[in-house]
């Protein structure tokens, strides 16, 4: 029960737009931004109010809940995620994770406030909305290309995102639809210390001329879990 709380806790539900090419950092950028709908769609966006299904891989077993995340630009963020433990005597469990450009907070209904450290602050602060290319270099981010690789059985760019604070983020996109297909971090948590997690992206979808993955699939050596986009509301 704890090792959820743990692992559930350093969910960033970031919903980015990227794509590749073979060609410079910048020419990524521009055709990733493209793709997730344009400079001039993302401009709209204000705010995005994001509700799904999820289900956390323990030990004991598959546990059901609930996730619903809130963003405001350019980096305001709050995350709820509410758990049903019943399988393991224990009721539900709400996680409560907020961001308000500067400050953080993270709780659970179960163990109460959970000290944060800068790694996770940074990931916060970084995670800018609609979209963190329109102005990455603006905001000291370094961006690179390291090549085209094989991911399954599809081709992708791999690109290395390093922040000008923070952990840095690497990113596989898809060469022929220019969708995220995967990103990989350093995760740094005063509970369980630093470790690695995966991301992997699948089923985009259009709203409001934007799109979105609506199926996340989170790995780490703490747990596996599964988020499912069910609604998604813009401004």
């Amino acid at each position: 029960m704890r090792v959820i709380a743990k692992g559930v806790l350093i969910v960033t539900f970031v919903l980015m737009g990227a794509a590749a090419s073979a060609q410079t950092a910048d020419d990524i950028i521009e055709k990733s931004i493209a793709a997730s709908g344009g400079r001039e769609a993302l401009a709209k966006v204000t705010s995005r109010a994001t509700t799904g299904t999820m289900t956390v891989t323990t030990p004991g077993g598959d546990v059901a809940g609930t996730i619903e995340v809130l963003n405001q630009a350019p980096n305001k963020t709050q995350t709820v995620i509410t758990l049903d433990l019943s399988a393991m005597g224990a009721g539900k469990m709400t996680i409560d994770q907020r961001f308000d450009g500067t400050n953080g907070y993270a709780s659970n209904s179960m163990q109460g406030d959970t000290p944060l450290t800068s790694g996770q602050l940074d990931t916060w602060r970084n995670a800018i909305f609609p979209s963190p290319f329109l102005d990455y270099k603006a905001r000291g981010t370094k961006i690179e290309l390291t090549g085209k690789e094989k991911l399954e059985d599809k081709d992708v760019y791999a690109l290395l995102i390093t922040p000008a604070t923070g952990p840095t983020t690497r990113l596989w996109m898809d060469a022929t639809t220019y969708q995220p297909v995967k990103t990989v971090t350093t995760v740094e948590t005063a509970e369980v210390g630093t470790f690695e997690q995966s991301a992997v992206m699948s089923d985009f979808r259009e709203v409001d001329g934007l799109t979105l993955p609506f199926k996340i699939v989170g790995t780490s050596t703490i747990q596996t879990f599964t988020v499912v986009v069910t609604k998604v509301e813009h401004n």
